[in-house]
């Protein structure tokens, strides 16, 4: 049933789906599931050269026992406002780390990222987000650093207390995060130039250095204009 978890029969037919070499859309129609539900399973336990129905399985069985809840008063009661179910918004926290991992973040960067994501407020200090993902300090600060540098999150400091920081998502973190990824094509397209002075435009290695600097540099130029134009149709300032 969509929407259900998924079986260990289901995970079979998924394992034997690959095996036969069907794409996710196929395999999904033979369970009966959205595709993305197939997709984000495959994601999450190996890839489609790796997925073992009963390895998926105990991988499951284990991350719902270790799965983190929201953040707790001392009372012991979930704060949640608006009556919203806080097992639901764990889900989604916990797969939309899944997907960003799929995507390329590291683990820890992509937990932090999701949960910061799922906060109302979209700002959490360090020792909330240890809290709330229950790991180390160390392991949230190599993670917040990542995404700094990334420009995904910003550090700020709490004006209710100015020696913490919190670390904050806002609305244009996409947009930053774009620009970001721009410059560092132009890098490497001045990089590659470079390297295409040095190897001689006529020999083969310096032709390829070429040819990749001219793509970054027509890559970083067009996601640039592509980001300011939405940034402007978007009203963001």
């Amino acid at each position: 049933m969509p929407g259900a978890r998924l079986s260990p029969q289901d995970r079979l037919a998924i394992a034997t789906g690959l095996a036969e070499g069907l794409d996710y859309a196929a395999i999904a129609r033979l369970i009966a599931r959205p595709t993305s539900t197939v997709t984000r399973e495959i994601a999450r336990n190996g890839g489609p050269g790796r997925y073992r129905a009963e390895t998926a399985q105990r991988a499951t069985a284990r991350r719902a026992r270790r799965r983190p809840g929201l953040a707790r008063p001392a009372g012991g009661a979930v704060t949640v406002p608006d009556g919203r179910d806080p097992a639901a918004i764990a889900d989604f926290a916990n797969r939309l780390a899944d997907l960003l991992v799929h995507l390329g973040l590291p683990r820890m960067a992509a937990r932090v990222l999701s949960c910061l994501y799922v906060t109302d407020s979209g700002s959490l200090s360090s020792a909330e987000l240890v809290q709330r993902l229950t790991v180390s300090p160390a392991s949230v600060s190599k993670a917040v650093g990542y995404l700094e540098e990334q420009s995904l999150i910003q550090r700020e400091r709490d004006g209710r207390n100015g020696r913490r920081e919190q670390y904050t998502i806002n609305g244009d973190v996409w947009y930053r995060s774009l620009l970001a990824s721009a410059q560092r094509n132009a890098l490497l397209a001045e990089f590659a130039r470079s390297g295409a002075d040095l190897l001689g435009a006529a020999s083969p290695a310096g032709q390829r250095l070429d040819t990749a600097a001219d793509f970054l540099a027509e890559i970083g130029a067009d996601l640039i204009r592509a980001v300011e134009l939405r940034r402007s149709t978007a009203g963001m300032s």
